[in-house]
């Protein structure tokens, strides 16, 4: 049975495979490694396994399930297996570092050494094997008063829905592009939500990239319930299409959407306006850990270079399901058989025959899980003008308060790219480490300097990744070659003189 683990102390030094993320890749992914006798530790920040799309949904009451719908309820049969599985787990944890390990402390047997903070206490462990599977993060939605309060993001909405059984009391509008935006808008109606409106930015030109793959996507398993969703919303709410800039208006809280189509405009009272463009896959460990990374057009975003088994750049480490390209849950949880298959046979736990064989039925899962993807992100691929700002006002970087006009500014003294803008600026350096300013400002400095926007380049990300308290590093384990980094010699137990070895203390 499943060991869960709640402190770091408890942490085994070493494993086979140490898997970041329990949503659906990673789920998978620790549950075919463990099945090939391999030792898993799967470490996740949340309460409970599931990630965003399967969040508490082990203990979803029946109306909870009805008002998500069944694509929710199907994620208590994989969290079932992987309750069953041979395997360490560590929730509430966070995962601030991979790289390579240091070999005093490993004697070079696993490459790779994964940082876990649990129980407030940080532990450096050893692995053969790591597989991120991060998922992805909501794009950032700039526009003016994007940040005002009684504005947030529909994954939120969302997750405290999942989580708390929370939903909005007042008038709630929605507004951006993107299936998660339907599906969020009938999850609210569903639950007795007073949704005023569903504003759908999408651009009207996207229909001419997308038609080209329409006949794929109508013979996916997307189709028809894509078509139901969308007949359910326009049966229950105003769908408000062709929607060119947005503006949310208020004295000190949000009071109403001021919306342009073209030249002609309203405003739509509300309460609340959830927010949503789309998803990108969550970078930040994966360039951490150095992993080559690519600008993909399609998404509008940067996804990692990975091979068909979800192979990195860096050797050990793989990266499965939204954290390499968004494909949704099931396409993820079959990258995530693979990741974890692929381990066993690296480390020579399954022959290359019966690999073969394994490998061949998770390919054909996932060629059909993927099937009208393309559709999906031609047609519903956010426009440029709400990726990249327009008005000089508008705040790109949150946690700083960076606007879009002082990012032009320093456009302008032709730094060549987002690490030297956010020298002079701050854009990136705030508690969110880029996460939701990132994307916006790669695209405006690549716009401003007329180029494309991989050649910008993203932050250049460092461990830790998320913000650990200064007394766990202080009380982590030491190394002798830490100990002379620091004091300029080692004090040896036995007499307490400085080992000569290793200098004297200057």
């Amino acid at each position: 049975m499943i060991r869960s683990i709640q402190s770091a102390t408890d942490l085994a030094p070493a494993y086979d495979v140490v898997v970041v993320g329990a949503g659906p890749a990673g789920l998978s992914a620790a549950i075919e490694a463990s099945i090939h006798g391999l030792a898993v530790l799967l470490a996740d920040e949340n309460e409970s396994p599931g990630g965003q799309i399967y969040r508490s949904v082990e203990h979803a009451s029946d109306a909870d399930l009805a008002r998500m719908g069944p694509d929710y309820t199907a994620g208590r049969t994989l969290i079932e297996r992987f309750r069953q599985g041979n395997l360490s787990y560590a929730p509430r944890a966070t995962v601030w570092s991979v790289g390579p390990a240091d070999e005093e402390v490993f004697d070079g047997a696993h490459p790779l050494e994964v940082g876990i903070s649990l129980g407030g206490i940080a532990r450096p462990i050893a692995a053969h094997r790591v597989i991120l599977a991060t998922g992805a993060l909501e794009r950032p939605f700039p526009f003016p008063g994007w940040t005002m309060p009684g504005v947030m993001a529909a994954g939120a909405a969302q997750i405290l829905m999942k989580s708390s059984g929370l939903v909005p009391l007042g008038r709630t509008i929605l507004a951006g592009t993107g299936p998660l935006l339907y599906l969020l808008a009938s999850q609210l109606l569903r639950a007795g939500v007073s949704v005023t409106a569903v504003v759908d930015t999408t651009p009207v030109e996207n229909w001419r990239s997308a038609l080209p793959h329409l006949l794929g996507f109508a013979t996916s398993p997307y189709a028809l319930k894509g078509l139901k969703l969308l007949l359910e919303v326009h049966r229950r709410t105003r769908v408000i299409r062709g929607v060119t800039a947005l503006e949310a208006a208020g004295s000190g809280q949000f009071g109403a959407l001021r919306v342009h189509r073209g030249n002609k405009s309203r405003h739509i009272q509300g309460d609340l306006l959830l927010l949503h463009q789309g998803i990108a896959p969550n970078l930040n460990l994966t360039l951490a850990a150095g992993c080559d990374y690519a600008w993909d057009d399609r998404l509008a975003a940067f996804r990692p270079v990975v091979d068909g088994r979800g192979t990195s750049s860096v050797r050990g480490i793989s990266i499965a399901g939204d954290a390499a390209g968004i494909v949704g849950a099931v396409a993820s949880a079959h990258q995530g058989e693979l990741a974890g298959l692929s381990a066993a046979l690296n480390l020579n736990r399954i022959g290359h025959g019966a690999y073969e064989q394994r490998q061949n039925q998770f390919a054909r899962k996932l060629a059909l899980a993927l099937r009208g993807r393309t559709f999906i992100e031609h047609r519903f691929r956010p426009g440029k003008t709400f990726r990249v700002p327009e008005d000089d006002g508008t705040i790109v970087c949150r946690c700083e308060e960076i606007t879009a006009g002082k990012l032009r500014e320093v456009a302008a003294l032709d730094v060549p790219g987002l690490n030297q803008m956010k020298a002079f600026t701050r854009c990136g350096m705030g508690p969110c480490q880029g996460r939701l300013c990132g994307l916006t400002a790669v695209e405006l400095l690549a716009q401003c300097r007329g180029v494309p926007a991989g050649e910008v380049g993203y932050y250049r990300l460092r461990p830790p990744i998320k913000p650990v308290p200064l007394g766990e590093f202080a009380a982590l384990p030491y190394t002798d070659a830490a100990i002379v980094a620091v004091a300029g010699f080692l004090e040896r137990a036995s007499d307490g003189a400085p080992d000569a070895n290793h200098g004297s203390h200057q």
